[in-house]
């Protein structure tokens, strides 16, 4: 079976099962591994940390961000 086939065949599919598909497609593309989103997530943690002890943003509770999500979905 060659793309076009595959192709032709996939948009057949209900929108739910071409949604699954393309899901599954995209994430099939150079993905970044497990250590790699970690080490990002680290370097997110570690600025945030920085911007906090800086002074170059505040702390927000969780409850003030719960009230504020809270009247966003209403």
């Amino acid at each position: 079976m060659n793309l076009a086939e595959i192709e032709k065949e996939a948009l057949y599919l209900s929108e739910n099962e071409r949604a699954s598909l393309a899901q599954k497609l995209l994430m099939s593309l150079d993905s970044p591994s497990k250590t790699e989103i970690e080490q990002e997530w680290l370097a997110v943690a570690r600025q945030r940390a920085r911007d906090l002890d800086e002074g170059r943003v505040q702390p927000v509770s969780a409850e003030e961000v719960r009230r504020k999500a809270m009247t966003l979905l209403r």
